[in-house]
């Protein structure tokens, strides 16, 4: 008898541990309030948003900018609005699913991020065709995109973009390569996230083992010292949905299983009336150059701009920003 209670006090706790907590969903009770616009995707769900740059009646050029891990629509885009005027563009950034104050999306994957930010433009009225831009973990929507709606885009930009080690078109050698150059943590988190993602909540709140060191290279840190405005206006409402949400949600779709591979993206823009970009870091100890430079080579209608003395943080650099703008254009 005491046998069979013991069991199921260690089946409880562990149920327990592996389940995440409900979302507190911004503008329901309990949740944090809403103060951003919003729009109301088809399945019910809420996209929040902030616009910069010409009003989109006037712009001659539309972007929609899709922020990486633990970031949001508040993620600051050094370039003035000034700037973005003399260069005829209107700028949306959006709370991708879990973050901000958009609502969780627990169907997440590669494949509804995409659909997302048609719909995102769709109802915001961008028209047929836009431009996007996305950074770290914010480049697996690019790469969706591409796949699933090359015809809505304009042109596409991905900055230090994520990399799934497991994609098949990557040499072993150069994968293992890449996994070693992380920290052990960070590798198990990874594999977490790819082989057991029911797991991940606990692996990301357990406190036994460490599961992320947060490396950063020496280029980095040296220009967070000279950073003249912080990377994210509003950090405080990145995860106010729960942790769950949005990073674990993101990794998991992320690191997971895709329907496709990058490499395997036909050309977008076959008779150049468009352009796609990579910009990697050469400095960059979160995506190893080597792998978005052997990806470029596989689809040599990419753009590749590798940048010596840069690392993750290339984006933050004000002249690499308009850069990265004006190549689209």
């Amino acid at each position: 008898m005491m046998g069979t209670v013991v069991i199921g006090v260690v089946v409880v706790i562990a149920y327990l541990a592996l389940r995440p907590p409900r979302p507190k969903i911004c503008g329901t009770l309990g949740g944090p309030p809403v103060s951003s616009p919003r729009v109301k995707l088809d399945d019910g769900r809420h996209l929040a948003f902030k616009e910069c740059g010409l009003p989109k009646e006037e712009a001659k050029h539309k972007f929609i900018f899709v922020h990486g891990f633990d970031d949001s629509k508040d993620s600051n885009i050094p370039l003035s609005q000034e700037r973005m005027e003399e260069l005829g563009i209107y700028v949306v950034q959006f709370d991708r699913a879990g973050y901000g104050e958009s609502d969780p999306n627990p169907a997440r994957t590669v494949k509804s991020e995409a659909f997302d930010i048609q719909e995102l433009a769709d109802k915001l009225h961008l028209g047929p065709k836009f431009y996007v831009i996305g950074v770290s973990l914010g480049g697996y929507p690019i790469y969706s995109c591409l796949y699933y709606i090359p015809h809505r885009l304009s042109g596409a930009a991905l900055v230090v973009p994520f990399v799934n080690l497991w994609w098949k078109s990557f040499p072993a050698n150069l994968s293992q390569q890449a996994l070693e150059l992380m920290p052990v943590p960070d590798r198990w988190t990874c594999r977490v996230a790819h082989y057991t993602p029911w797991l991940l909540y606990w692996w990301m709140t357990q406190k036994w083992f460490p599961n992320f060191t947060g490396v950063t290279s020496p280029a980095d840190l040296d220009f967070i010292k000279h950073m003249s405005a912080p990377p994210n206006t509003c950090p405080e409402k990145v995860r106010q949905q729960g942790v769950h949400e949005c990073l674990h949600r993101d990794m998991i779709a992320g690191f997971g299983k895709w329907e496709f591979e990058p490499a395997n993206i036909n050309n977008p823009f076959p008779n150049n009336e468009g352009s796609v970009h990579i910009w990697q870091g050469y400095e960059d100890k979160w995506i190893p150059y080597q792998l978005n430079r052997h990806l470029s080579q596989k689809l040599p209608w990419i753009h590749y701009h590798e940048i010596p003395g840069v690392g993750h943080l290339l984006m933050n650099h004000a002249t690499l920003c308009e850069a990265i703008f004006k190549a689209l254009l």
